[in-house]
């Protein structure tokens, strides 16, 4: 999948697209980018009704310049002891944030995640986080309000404690994909309706009932997938 900033020449294949009422989905599928990249980059620069190829790589460049500008963020605060090196730790931190940025989560989100993964507790407050990312409480709140949203961490409070945790486990992508799959069974649902009030002979009704059997079968798969991964560690 191709990486980097996007162009000139993408930003104008994005407007192609939204004139034509394709979903991000399918833009992002000519790009050969994920379908977050180019909500992103729509919502930040306008919206659907108001985004501009032009005007959008002219905010881009102007916003990479203030970034150049700024104090560079300072990089997440590691734990020590175990024998480990500090900068290994950090240079593998670092590399974890890009990879999950990559991934499609923001910049904000994959910080705070990847520092709780390198806890060793799997739980820190929010002012732990606030500390060694050297972030703002609310950063730290909207990036953990998003996680929990996408089953990527829970909070927890001790007994006798006022201040919440936020704690992430073995098994948060086995979170994340049950919550995709609660996402999924809503799609095929709204889709299987679709096909019978169009009437799935229709091009449009069959449009629906083709989606809703396709996104059937990629609910099979991750529920099978995850039976054997159960039964493996079980």
């Amino acid at each position: 999948m191709p990486g980097g900033r996007l162009t000139g020449e993408d930003r104008r294949h994005i407007a192609a697209g939204l004139a034509e009422g394709l979903g991000y989905a399918e833009i992002g599928r000519r790009l050969g980018r994920p379908a977050s990249t180019v909500m992103r980059e729509v919502t930040r620069n306008g919206g659907p009704d108001g985004y501009g190829a032009d005007r959008a790589h002219e905010a881009t460049r102007h916003r990479a310049r203030r970034r150049k500008q700024a104090q560079p963020p300072a990089p997440p605060v590691t734990e020590g002891g175990h024998g480990r090196d500090p900068q290994d730790v950090l240079d593998f931190t670092e590399s974890f944030i890009a990879l999950l940025i990559q991934q499609g989560l923001p910049r904000m989100e994959a910080r705070v995640l990847a520092c709780l993964y390198i806890t060793d507790s799997g739980a820190l407050t929010a002012a732990d986080l606030v500390q060694r990312l050297r972030v703002s409480p609310a950063s730290v709140s909207h990036a953990v309000a998003f996680l929990e949203q996408q089953g990527m961490l829970k909070r927890e409070r001790t007994p006798g404690e006022r201040r919440e945790r936020y704690v992430v486990d073995d098994e948060p992508w086995i979170r994340s994909i049950l919550a995709f799959l609660r996402m999924n069974d809503a799609l095929v649902a709204a889709s299987q309706r679709g096909a019978e009030i169009l009437g799935a002979e229709t091009p449009a009704g069959a449009r629906f009932e083709s989606s809703a059997e396709f996104l059937l079968l990629v609910s099979d798969a991750f529920r099978q997938v995850m039976e054997r991964w159960r039964q493996g560690t079980g």
